[in-house]
């Protein structure tokens, strides 16, 4: 699996291709500007691209707005971000186009070497990869006009697993409870956000995130 990495700091981006390395991984370019990342994906073809948001020369949104005008080229492709920070304008662009797989998980909330690989292999297979933090920060946003408030602790508990990629078997494995009980919540969830249920993991997600996101 080819990966293009996008990183600034040099300890943390060559300890990065050290451990994709070392878990199989082909590094096709690993590179610390914007201007770099935007050569590196046109050129390499990857089949994931894990980016930080802020990149020279801007040091502002530099990755993520990279890996969108690279989605917009060839869509569909496998994004992971992995950042300090929730830049939330761009993060709903990149989540509510729909194609492809995409992540994004903070930097000091990755705890373990398995953690980080089992996000870019699900990204790169076109699931989702969510930290919680970042689906409660993208879900916030909307909250005073959309009917979150309506859910009850355990819908919203599921909601983010959902949002993190998880099926309905995972969830219930995750909160303890049966699969015919994350069925209802589930249900319930999309009727009061207003949403159609679908059978689609991946789809789902996006469709909760989209929905949330649209200007009305």
């Amino acid at each position: 699996m080819r990966v293009v990495l996008a990183e600034d700091l040099f300890l943390l981006r060559d300890g990065l291709v050290r451990l994709l390395e070392a878990y199989g991984f082909e590094i096709a370019a690993a590179v610390e500007t914007g201007p770099e990342l935007t050569r590196a994906l046109a050129e390499s073809e990857p089949d994931v691209a894990v980016v930080d948001v802020r990149l020279p020369p801007t040091h502002t949104d530099e990755g993520l707005q990279c890996a969108l005008r690279a989605r917009r080229d060839r869509p569909g492709l496998p994004v992971l971000v992995l950042s300090q920070h929730v830049e939330q304008l761009y993060a709903r662009e990149l989540l509510a186009d729909g194609t492809g797989g995409v992540g994004y998980l903070l930097k000091d909330r990755v705890f373990d070497a398995e953690q980080f690989v089992d996000a870019v292999r699900r990204v790169a297979a076109g699931g989702t990869a969510m930290d919680p933090q970042v689906i409660q920060q993208l879900l916030s946003r909307r909250a005073g006009d959309r009917p979150l408030e309506g859910l009850t602790r355990r819908e919203l508990e599921v909601l983010e697993l959902m949002a993190q990629g998880r099926s309905n078997a995972a969830i219930a494995a995750q909160l303890v409870v049966t699969e015919r009980a994350i069925a209802k919540h589930t249900s319930n969830i999309f009727t009061k956000l207003g949403l159609e249920v679908s059978d689609d993991d991946n789809r789902r997600v996006l469709a909760v995130l989209a929905y949330l996101d649209r200007d009305r």
